[in-house]
């Protein structure tokens, strides 16, 4: 219970504030004017203006409240190391038990882990108790403890308290590690060309001295093994490497790890380097002037990542039409140059309605053939003369074409069908979705129709696309090495002329041109993951029918067998969660691959020695200390007033806030209000009998 004397005026208080002033004023002209009674006016003014105020008795009965005392546990991953979780454990029951024995004093534990929906948050437990503070009355807050190693990524979240922050540091004296750092890496490079990376290896703490000085790093480029090196620590160092392949390259690096290491989670790093290829060298070699060579030109002069050369043969070598060789400015067909030194310089050869006239000789044909087995490409879009005479099916390329021409050409409209194979196939899969018109009722894509099909009879490779009387109007096939495609006609010009509707024909011609030139992304047989936070999505793309499972092995080489559903045609797709952050291994026993999860080096583990030096503004700005339970296992608390030293040698200050809950309010008049209008009417009185005499 508690008594105190409030005021409850009757008038507004700024209104009871001009009539004392004016009272004052009367009070002084009597004094001025000499009036001897002036004393009793004044007494019976202030006696009127305490009326006015309403001065009460307050009784309250109060329930006092526990004073609120918050124990942050720091329990990140960087507090699962070495020792620190048991001196977790052994810290807080003992900050516990030390505040449930001081009077009234009540402990709040506040956890704090890491989000699993977050990429990368590190320890965020200042952000925690802010949190937990805004859910109490600041009034009852006598402190914060935080038990973490001091290595928090929130140092700004927490700018005042309103008592005083103190901190336990978890670790041991003699604690040390070392990390490695990637300090400059690119997110892509140029397939076969070297590229530089930059990397440190650094030492923290108390390193031991056989060790120090020198580090073992293991390099592995998609799971392959590894290679060693040995490099200095402490030292940034150039690292040249050289992407074997296109697309995603995950590069993994290593830290042997050495004895007595606080951890290993911050010695490897995951890099994922896309590979793409420099511009690519194509020869486009036109046989004669024709209404589709411009839809070539068109579509390999916008690839900004495309070098073209290109020759449309205008004169063949048998012309006699009397003109001076002098005077023709059309410049010379360097075959020799094209088809024997240089020819291993182009990505990708394209014949468009080329036909045999002398021009090239058999060996150059044959030497094209060669090309195509040592991994080139050739593209051969077909005319009118690929079945006849001049065919070059009748040269030795022929050796390397998957369809062979039947002497048949077939000129009459039909639409270009997507085969069953073809709805799998990369190249194709899904170019029906671009047709400019509604599919027909039988099923008839809404494209425009060609008029010209030559007709072969294909004895290797893919069909993807078909023509009249479902006979092969595109066919794709590996040979050795190298790649080779046939479009059997030459009327895919219509398509960019809008006829009947037109239909994609850049995307066709793109996705071929690509696929030749092995563009990872057009690869028929292939697995491939994305990330997405902790959710993994595997992709396994095949031209079978049906699909097993697919294995994934995680960085503590569980294995884990998933099983894929088809997404689409030649598409089929699992999920699983990568819980450990890490490198997982993909194989369904024909082929392989690897992706990465999460930083395989977490925030968390960038800096790992324990240390106070980040907390250190929030506990000058509050007056709070520092103790480490390697020193001081049990550490000790004492009930200080506010503005009091709040840390001493082995114990930690909480300052009581004496807070409390008014449960009941009874309100007494000081003086009866007819009292106080007697008091006023006698001193008026008075003062009227006394100045009269």
């Amino acid at each position: 219970m508690d008594f105190d004397i409030a005021f409850t005026p009757l008038i507004p208080q700024p209104v009871l504030i001009v009539c004392a002033a004016i009272a004052v004023l009367f009070v002084l002209l009597a004094i001025w004017r000499g009036l001897s009674g002036w004393w009793l006016r004044l007494a019976g003014l202030a006696v009127l203006m305490a009326a006015l105020a309403q001065p009460v008795f307050r009784q309250e009965e109060r329930e006092n409240l526990s004073n609120i005392v918050f124990v942050v546990v720091d329990k990140t991953e960087s507090q699962s190391v070495d020792v620190r979780p048991a001196q977790i454990e052994k810290g807080v029951a003992s900050l516990q038990a030390e505040i449930g024995s001081l009077k009234d004093f009540e402990t709040r534990v506040v956890e704090v882990e890491n989000d699993p929906n977050a990429a990368d948050d590190g320890s965020m437990i200042l952000t925690a108790l802010a949190k937990a503070a805004s859910e109490v009355a600041e009034s009852r807050i006598a402190g914060a403890i935080l038990v973490t190693d001091g290595q928090v990524h929130d140092s700004k979240m927490l700018e005042a308290f309103p008592a005083p922050v103190h901190v336990v540091l978890t670790g041991e004296n003699d604690d040390w590690d070392r990390r490695l750092v990637i300090t400059n890496a690119p997110a892509f490079a140029i397939v076969g060309e070297p590229v530089t990376l930059f990397l440190r290896v650094e030492d923290q703490g108390a390193v031991p001295a056989a060790v120090a000085g020198s580090a073992k790093l293991r390099i592995s480029i998609d799971g392959d093994a590894a290679k060693e090196f040995v490099v200095e620590v402490g030292r940034q160092f150039e690292l040249p490497l050289t992407l074997p392949h296109g697309g995603l390259n995950v590069l993994q690096f290593q830290v042997v790890p050495e004895e007595g290491e606080l951890t290993d989670r911050n010695n490897g790093a995951v890099l994922s380097v896309n590979g793409v290829r420099d511009r690519l060298r194509v020869l486009l070699v036109s046989g004669e002037p024709h209404a589709g060579e411009r839809t070539w030109r068109n579509l390999l002069k916008s690839d900004t990542a495309v070098d073209l050369v290109h020759f449309t043969i205008l004169r063949s070598p048998d012309k006699q039409d009397g003109v001076p060789v002098r005077e023709l400015s059309l410049i010379a067909f360097p075959t020799r140059e094209l088809f024997l030194e240089k020819i291993d310089e182009f990505d990708l050869i394209i014949f468009d309605r080329y036909r045999r006239r002398g021009i090239l000789p058999n060996r150059y044909m044959a030497n094209v053939a060669d090309y195509v087995r040592r991994g080139g490409a050739v593209l051969v879009a077909s005319g009118p003369a690929f079945g006849g005479v001049e065919s070059i099916a009748r040269t030795p390329l022929n050796e390397v074409l998957p369809a062979k021409p039947t002497a048949q050409v077939i000129e009459r409209g039909f639409t270009p069908m997507i085969s069953e194979l073809g709805q799998r196939h990369p190249v194709t899969e899904g170019l029906d979705t671009f047709a400019p018109n509604p599919t027909a009722e039988d099923g008839t894509p809404g494209l425009g129709r060609w008029f010209r099909l030559i007709d072969t009879e294909a004895s290797k490779g893919h069909v993807v696309m078909t023509g009249a009387d479902g006979k092969p109007l595109l066919v794709l096939d590996r040979v050795d090495e190298g790649r080779i495609a046939m479009l059997l006609s030459d009327h895919a010009w219509l398509w960019s002329r809008g006829f009947e509707g037109g239909g994609p024909q850049l995307e066709m011609l793109r996705r071929l041109a690509h696929w030749t030139m092995k563009e990872p992304e057009l690869e028929e047989e292939r697995i491939s993951a994305v990330v997405q936070g902790n959710t993994v999505t595997v992709t396994r793309r095949s031209l079978a029918p049906e699909r097993g499972a697919i294995s994934v092995t995680g960085p503590d080489g569980n294995v884990v067998e998933l099983e894929t559903s088809e997404a689409s045609p030649g598409r089929w797709t699992a999920e699983f969660e990568g819980e450990e952050n890490g490198l997982y291994r993909l194989s369904d026993g024909e082929l392989d691959a690897v992706i990465a999860v999460g930083p395989t080096a977490p925030r968390e583990f960038e800096q790992t020695m324990a240390s106070a030096d980040i907390l250190e503004p929030i506990l000058t700005a509050t007056g709070g200390g520092v103790l480490r339970l390697e020193d001081v296992s049990e550490p000790r608390l004492r009930s200080v007033r506010a503005g009091r030293s709040a840390a001493g040698r082995g114990w930690l200050g909480v300052t009581p806030r004496n807070a409390y809950l008014a449960t009941d309010i009874r309100q007494t008049p000081v003086l009866p209000a007819w009292v106080l209008l007697m008091l006023v009417a006698g001193l008026m009185v008075a003062a009227w009998r006394f100045e009269g005499r």
